[in-house]
């Protein structure tokens, strides 16, 4: 009996590409970036693990595409001036468990792998810092923006990573009252948390 060649399918690749992404982020958030598997990642997006190593090259560069995407998505998707608080309420939001905040999730549960660190950094804060600085008219803006990118990461660390008491079990509102408040001040043009600017503060040491 003669063989019937089945019909030819192009292949999606974007489509591909993004039940790639979407797997790979919640195996990232489960797991964290040590204990995941290309194995893994490619059963849950229906794939060959050839083709994840084709479309992204490796385990490194498919979570630095993971955070980048999930940064612009939510970036895009957020007013900015709801930006900071809707991730600070992310990584608070069930004390920080996998599938609060995908995007935090995954990089603070691989915040001690050495491999994926500076990458994933980079790719998170930059477009949410950029978003931030332009809510500031200070002329240091940028720096002002990225030092709540930093401080947003250390209260996930603490709460998620490390559970330091009494915030790892404080209340979402608590701490979001406590750090916008501070937000506010750092933000503004030549005032700190607190009033008066670093001129008078000096003045007052002095």
């Amino acid at each position: 009996m003669p063989r019937q060649d089945t019909p030819h399918r192009p292949r999606d690749a974007r489509g591909t590409r993004t039940r790639i992404l979407h797997a790979a982020g919640a195996v990232f958030s489960e797991r964290g970036y040590e204990a995941a598997t290309v194995r893994d990642i490619a059963g849950r997006a229906g794939v060959n693990q050839a083709l994840i190593f084709r479309y992204f090259g490796s385990k490194k560069a498919l979570l630095t595409e993971v955070m980048a995407q999930g940064g612009k998505e939510q970036v895009s998707g957020t007013p900015p001036d709801r930006l900071f608080e809707t991730a600070l309420r992310g990584v608070l939001a069930d004390g920080g468990k996998p599938g609060s905040d995908r995007l935090l999730a995954v990089y603070l549960r691989s915040i001690g792998s050495a491999d994926a660190a500076p990458d994933t950094v980079r790719a998170l804060g930059e477009e949410y810092a950029a978003a931030l600085a332009a809510l500031s008219t200070a002329d240091d803006s940028k720096l002002r923006a990225q030092l709540a990118m930093a401080w947003l990461l250390g209260i996930g660390l603490m709460r998620v990573v490390v559970g330091q008491e009494p915030l790892a079990s404080a209340e979402p509102d608590t701490i979001c009252g406590h750090v916008l408040t501070a937000l506010d001040g750092l933000l503004r043009d030549g005032t700190a948390p607190g009033g008066g600017g670093a001129e008078q503060r000096s003045g007052e040491r002095s």
